[in-house]
């Protein structure tokens, strides 16, 4: 982990985090998890991006709040914030052993999509679970592998515009909160930084292109029969990625628009992407969902109720 990527990890928004945590943050305070607490008296200090207990005096920034929080030291706390925010992280390693990071070698992974295959968990997630439309799964080219301790992982390529090959996500599909399993993995040198980018050669003249936030959520967008890429974290955006997003919706007069998730870290993304493509639409989903997958799901849930009534 370099120290780019642990700048990353701490300026991720402190409040956002603690709600991620668990933490029920209201006008930037909440009760403090590390004594008996009735009344909020730990405080957050978003200018800072720091928290402070004046009962405890217990304090610290992004990582520490993770480590107390969750009770893991300092390494598995920025591999579980890297996790919950989709950041890739290279391998830990002491300093005096650190090595440059190997270039991402697509030749190795490029024969696992040619033919997708989905075990029975995979199948589970995106069908069961997210009810999403065979016909994306397909265009996605989504596929899954079980590892020798049994996990299941589903993976995702990334391509850019041109379509080649660039990145791997590996989902852990038997991830659970809490646990001390790691959710995402990437092989060194992925380039994951805008999901789908093929789809923008296929975006019509006047037609939107929608943002979200994680690729389930692009899956949903495109199920849904929209245009979609995801956009895991604008700090991850390189500047001819954003340049390229700028000059092709203003050259198709697409407008972009977005449903943040439900949660600070959300909202935080729309007004970071807002400063990069400042006429983004804000659509706001409905009260009870969290994210765009989840009112999809909902949706089609509702959709199969009253096609059996």
């Amino acid at each position: 982990m370099d120290k780019l990527q642990l700048q990353r990890l701490r300026s991720l928004p402190i409040e956002g985090v603690a709600e991620r945590l668990g933490l029920r943050v209201t006008r930037h305070k909440c009760l403090c998890p590390f004594h008996e607490d009735s009344h909020p008296s730990l405080s957050f200090l978003v200018r800072k991006n720091t928290f402070r207990c004046f009962v405890c005096g217990a304090s610290g920034g992004v990582i520490d709040l993770a480590m107390k929080v969750l009770g893991k030291d300092f390494k598995d706390a920025c591999r579980w914030l890297a996790d919950e925010h989709n950041i890739i992280l290279t391998e830990w390693k002491p300093a005096e052993k650190a090595v440059a990071v190997k270039p991402f070698d697509a030749a190795r992974y490029e024969r696992f999509f040619e033919h997708p295959y989905l075990n029975e968990a995979a199948r589970k997630f995106l069908y069961n679970d997210r009810l999403l439309d065979p016909r994306v799964i397909r265009w996605c080219r989504l596929t899954s592998w079980t590892d020798l301790g049994g996990t299941n992982w589903l993976q995702t390529p990334y391509y850019d515009v041109d379509g080649k090959l660039v990145g791997v996500q590996n989902r852990n599909l038997d991830y659970r909160k809490g646990t001390d399993g790691i959710r995402f993995r990437f092989p060194s040198g992925s380039q994951c930084h805008i999901y789908n980018l093929p789809v923008l050669k296929m975006l019509r003249e006047g037609e939107p292109l929608y943002i979200t936030e994680g690729c389930s959520d692009c899956w949903a967008m495109l199920s849904a029969g929209h245009k979609a890429i995801a956009i895991p974290s604008a700090t991850l955006l390189k500047p001819e990625d954003a340049k390229m997003l700028s000059e092709l919706t203003q050259r198709l007069s697409s407008k972009v628009r977005m449903y943040p998730d439900q949660d600070l870290p959300g909202e935080t993304l729309f007004r970071q992407l807002q400063k990069i493509l400042p006429a983004i639409e804000h659509l706001q989903l409905p009260t009870g969902c969290k994210d765009f997958a989840d009112y999809y799901a909902k949706l089609k849930r509702k959709e199969a109720c009253d096609g059996a009534v």
